[in-house]
This record gives C-alpha cells, sequence and structure tokens, in this order.
C-alpha cells in the first residue's frame, strides 16, 4: 500500500497578522522573549514556604525548620536571579546582537535551565518532607521527633560544661527502604544541589513506624547526629588507635575498628541511651543468613555483624547488665556457633574481647573536652534503675494508662517489653505507642 498516496494535499490556509513572523527569521526576538518569560516565571513561582502551609497542630514543621529552608531557597533564588537578569537584558536587545550574542543567549538559557532545576530540587525535597506532616503518618513522625529530641536533651544536659544549643532539632520522614538512615546537620547532599542540610533528617520507613518496638535505630540515626554537632566526627578515629595502642593491640586491627567508629559509635550510644532493649533491637536487624552475618569486609564502614552484636553485649555487661548480656550471648551463640566464626579472617578475630573492650574504653569511658571532661558513659547511661520504669511503663502501654514522666526514648523499651509480655495485641502497644507520644 502506498501510504504516501493516501496523504490528502494540505489546503492552502489565509495568513493571519504576525503569522510571517512565526515562520521567518524574525521569530528569534520572540524565541528570546519567550526564553526570558519562562525563566522568570520559574524562579518567581518556587516561593518560600508559609508557616503554616503544613498544619498548626505539633507534628507540622516548626517555625525554625520552615525557616531554615526558606534561607536556602532563597539563597538558590538569589544566585539564579543573577543570571535570570542577564538573559532578560540580552533577550530585549537580541534583535541587535551579532552572533556572539545569540550564543550567548544560549548559553545563558542552559545556565537558567540548570540553576532552576537545582532551585525546584530543593523546593520539591522539603516540599515532600513537610507535605508528610498533614497527612495520615504525621502524629506517628511527631512522635520520632519527640524521641530524637528526648535523646539530644539527654545528652546535652549531661555534659560537663554547656555547649551551644543546635538548632533546629532532628526532624523525621518517611521513606521507603529496608533500614532507617540519616542525613547529618551541615552535611553537602546531591539532593540539594551539594548544599548543606540545615539540621538533623532520621528516615524511617513504614514497616518501623508500624512496629514501634522495632525504632530501636532512631536512638543510632541520632547519635550519628550527636557526633557530628558534637565535633567528634575525625577525632575519634584518633582515639580508638590509641587505645588499641595503649592495649598493645596490632595497628591493623585498630585501623579497622577505627574505619567502623561511625557505626560502632551510633551503636553504643544507642546502648547507653536506651539499655537492653538496644541490643535486641540490633539482634533483630543484623541476625541474618550465617554467611551474610559472617561475611567479613576489608571496605565495609559497619562491623562486621557477628562482632557488631558481641560488642554491644560487653557494654551492657560494664553498665551493670550482667544477667542480660548473658541471655543476649546464650542466644547469639546458639544462633551463630564456633564454627560460623571461620568466615571472618583469623587476625580479625586474634584477641577479639581485649580489642571490644580497648574499643570500649575509647569510644565510651575515656573523657573528652567535646564531653565537657566527661566519658560519654558518664554523660548519659541507661541504668538498672531505669529498667524498672521501662517495665512499669509497658504495663502502662497495655492499658492505654498515662506513662508520666518516662523519658520518650525509654517508650522504644517499654513496648518490646509489653511485645515480648503478649497480654497486649501488637496492634494496642502501636496504638497506645503513638498516642502516649502524641500527648
Amino acid at each position: 500500500m502506498n501510504v504516501v498516496a493516501t496523504i490528502p494535499v494540505a489546503t492552502k490556509v489565509k495568513s493571519r497578522p504576525g503569522a510571517a513572523a512565526a515562520t521567518s527569521g524574525n521569530a528569534l526576538p520572540f524565541f528570546a522573549v519567550r526564553t526570558a518569560v519562562n525563566a522568570r516565571r520559574y524562579v518567581t513561582g518556587l516561593r518560600a514556604f508559609r508557616e503554616d502551609e503544613f498544619g498548626s497542630g505539633p507534628e507540622s514543621p516548626s517555625r525554625s525548620h520552615i525557616q531554615a529552608v526558606n534561607r536556602l531557597i532563597e539563597e538558590a533564588r538569589k544566585r539564579q536571579m543573577v543570571e535570570d537578569r542577564r538573559l532578560a537584558t540580552l533577550a530585549g536587545n537580541i534583535a541587535k546582537a551579532g552572533d556572539s550574542g545569540r550564543a550567548l543567549l544560549l548559553q545563558l538559557k542552559e545556565r537558567n535551565q540548570a540553576l532552576a532545576s537545582e532551585t525546584e530540587k530543593i523546593w520539591e525535597f522539603y516540599l515532600n518532607l513537610f507535605g508528610q506532616r498533614i497527612g495520615p503518618f504525621g502524629h506517628w513522625l511527631r512522635g520520632i521527633d519527640r524521641i530524637a529530641l528526648d535523646c539530644y536533651q539527654a545528652v546535652y544536659l549531661g555534659l560537663g560544661r554547656a555547649r551551644s544549643i543546635p538548632s533546629p532539632v532532628p526532624f523525621a520522614y518517611m521513606e521507603a527502604g529496608f533500614g532507617p538512615a540519616t542525613y547529618r546537620r551541615g552535611v553537602k547532599l546531591s539532593k540539594l544541589g551539594q548544599r548543606q542540610n540545615p539540621f538533623p533528617l532520621v528516615k524511617v520507613p513504614f514497616h518501623r513506624l508500624v512496629n514501634p518496638w522495632s525504632l530501636g535505630a532512631v536512638p543510632h540515626e541520632v547519635a550519628h547526629n550527636l557526633q557530628n554537632d558534637l565535633e567528634l566526627w575525625e577525632i575519634m578515629p584518633h582515639r580508638i588507635k590509641l587505645a588499641f595502642d595503649q592495649h598493645k593491640l596490632p595497628e591493623r586491627n585498630a585501623e579497622v575498628w577505627a574505619r567502623w567508629h561511625k557505626e560502632a559509635y551510633a551503636d553504643l550510644a544507642g546502648v547507653l541511651l536506651i539499655g537492653p532493649a538496644y541490643v535486641g533491637s540490633l539482634m533483630d536487624v543484623v541476625g541474618r543468613s550465617r554467611q551474610q552475618t559472617a561475611a567479613y569486609s576489608d571496605e565495609a564502614v559497619h562491623p562486621t555483624p557477628i562482632i557488631r552484636v558481641p560488642l554491644n553485649i560487653r557494654l551492657l555487661e560494664r553498665m551493670g547488665f550482667g544477667e542480660d548480656a548473658q541471655a543476649f550471648r546464650r542466644s547469639w551463640d546458639m544462633l551463630y556457633p564456633a564454627s560460623v566464626w571461620r568466615q571472618v579472617p583469623d587476625w580479625v578475630r586474634a584477641k577479639l574481647p581485649q580489642q571490644i573492650d580497648a574499643a570500649l574504653d575509647a569510644m565510651c569511658f575515656t573523657s573528652f573536652k567535646e564531653y565537657g571532661g566527661r566519658a560519654l558513659a558518664d554523660v548519659v547511661r541507661f541504668q538498672p534503675k531505669h529498667a524498672a520504669l521501662v517495665r512499669e511503663a509497658a504495663a502502662r502501654l497495655e492499658t492505654g494508662t498515662d506513662t508520666g514522666v518516662l523519658p520518650e526514648r525509654f517508650l522504644i523499651a517499654a513496648a518490646r517489653i509489653a511485645l515480648i509480655r503478649k497480654k497486649a495485641a501488637p496492634e494496642i502497644i502501636h496504638r497506645n505507642f503513638y498516642e502516649t507520644l502524641g500527648r
């Protein structure tokens, strides 16, 4: 079949006024004007957020969160407006511009589009985060905010000397994925065009939010931010190497633990913040197939899982929770017997108890000027007397009774105990957990 022959001949259309300009060389000024108008509307359309835009309840972003983001947006817009004015000036005179001017117009157009895309990234990123607070999960996320804030308050109030108050406070949001994560204050994010994140962000997957007894990861992610805000990020590897030298342990092993310092610190701070519940939560996360849990990597930033749990069990012992530590160790040894440990290189396993104690000495039991002359274990420590409060709180969660002045972070431990006791359905514990945090 001859396809071309089936196409009808176009009917002659009477020209309209101005139509010639759209099809002749005179179209250039219109192209330039459209380019300038589009660029200006793009940059002015990405407005600042209003303080009441995402609700006015306790789950809404605070004024300081909104203001911090608006500063980011305004800085990006100012950079873009400089290029926008250059584009508008050139577009208005393009008829008189030579070839170099037309080439510059295209360069400025491309530059404006790139800057507009960066500004839109920032605007969209926080629009999505803040928008979650007016949805059905807003009160859950507010609960995570309160736990994160409680962790910060516990540490900053325990310092030997006062430090400047970090602000804005951590902000939680929900995102798909297996594990929680965090973006530290001041870290440059590709999502923000490599600009600095203005406040700590704590990402929590839905499956963790719906199972509050699995939220031991929240103190872990908050601890990453504490280590950063307390300016311990660069210091800790050196302290670990020094402790290994004092314990007369090989430099090769010290290098491994120095590489692990961020994740190991976050774990240990989690134990100090919520006690044995953190170790149970950690076992839930890293207790995978024997092959995967014992797999060692020379590049991993997390301690090898089969070592990671004993590290935190040992801290429990040194905190005075010997019975809990023994119970966890028996369970871990049953899951991962000695034969599984053979997958870990001999030199990594050599003198492991001494390595663990050296790491604990460095990260938990050595004084730092950043802590006001105290050690982390003196700044904040879950104590056996706190365990009694947690048990009482677990009974209150089962019945929906007010938990009173109990620190918010302890509710994670209380939810775990309530789940183990089986006196209330998981749905009841979940509901009462978030209702308690919402009071």
